[in-house]
């Protein structure tokens, strides 16, 4: 088996270092690792596979012999050089929101929509946010059993979706300590309904992706999807309340006998024994939870669940990651 040449452009960013994990975890044909990091923390080490080796910044002469880069920093940075990866012949798998909404790019779940992956190959393939890849896992399925007409849903996001600076201000407030921190009020004993910038119809960026890239995710251009995104004191791991109406009546017991057959999905739903999703329960984890299933009594084509899933892992590292595999598994050869 061939073996790559990988980029990871953000390798030590938070999302970088669970990338470079997975990518061990997984025994792909990683030949040889190239981390890149800004010039502010360009020399900082990184370990991969026992080799320690250092950052390098973004140079022309570093791109053009790599097979495939991953892209785990910010959307800024993405636009500059993911062009200039492509242009180079390199393949760039990218979970900033740069190119998500783009025409002509997949935005990929390999779960639900991995057909996009080709063949004919695509030079750059974005992956979703991350509370958009754990609701869209349950949505797709229940889409295929029994339609979609609308969804509503509130999130609760932890700490880690802001990156390192959201897990560093959590751990210094629950000491009382002074600092800077990304929020505008105390995350610590609190929730904040407030996660990215707010937009002029009073929503967030937040809550405007999960929409959209459900919706592209999905297929369904015109599906009602209102969120609300919350930021919760928790270290790792999304939670999602979700209330969907179907096209037709779907049972609690039929959803999890659907759910319950659709890969990268478990379904812990035993509330009287205390079994259903938390994000303690799947940090770590590259499978997506869903519990708490409930059909209305009075109207029977509305559902409620709750999902949860580490947002660093199958909602970031282990998404992009997958990306790669399936390009493999259909004929991607690279150059």
């Amino acid at each position: 088996m061939k073996e790559w040449k990988v980029g990871v452009v953000g390798a030590l960013g938070l999302v970088g270092g669970v990338l470079l994990r997975v990518l061990e975890e997984r025994s792909l044909p990683v030949g040889e690792l190239r981390p890149f990091t800004s010039s502010r923390t360009a020399g900082e080490r990184v370990t991969f596979r026992g080799k320690d080796m250092a950052a390098q910044t973004l140079a022309e002469d570093a791109v053009a012999d790599l097979d495939v880069a991953f892209f785990a920093i910010g959307d800024d940075i993405s636009r500059e050089w993911a062009p200039r990866f492509r242009e180079a012949g390199v393949l760039v798998i990218d979970k900033s929101n740069a190119f998500r909404m783009e025409e002509g790019v997949p935005l990929v779940v390999p779960e639900i929509n991995g057909e996009e992956l080709g063949p004919p190959f695509p030079s750059l393939v974005a992956s979703p946010n991350c509370t958009t890849i754990e609701l869209a896992m349950v949505l797709h399925p229940l889409q295929k059993a029994a339609g979609l007409r609308s969804v509503a849903v509130a999130t609760y996001q932890s700490v880690s979706g802001s990156g390192q600076k959201g897990l560093e201000v959590l751990e210094r407030e629950s000491r009382g300590a002074p600092g800077e921190s990304p929020y505008l009020h105390p995350i610590h004993h609190n929730v904040l309904p407030h996660c990215d910038g707010f937009l002029p119809d009073g929503s967030t960026k937040e809550e405007r992706k999960l929409r959209d890239e459900t919706r592209k995710i999905l297929g369904l251009p015109h599906l009602p999807v209102m969120a609300l995104a919350v930021r919760v004191p928790v270290p790792v791991g999304h939670g999602v309340a979700a209330f969907v109406e179907l096209e037709k009546e779907l049972t609690a017991a039929e959803a999890r006998e659907v759910l319950g057959t659709s890969p990268g999905l478990l379904v812990w739903d035993d509330p009287q024994q205390g079994l259903y999703p938390t994000p303690r329960e799947v940090a770590g984890r590259d499978e997506v939870a869903v519990g708490r299933i409930r059909q209305d009594p009075e109207r029977k084509n509305l559902l409620s669940f709750f999902v949860a899933a580490d947002n660093l892992r199958k909602g970031a590292a282990t998404n992009a990651v997958q990306i790669w595999e399936g390009l493999m598994a259909r004929g991607w050869r690279g150059r």
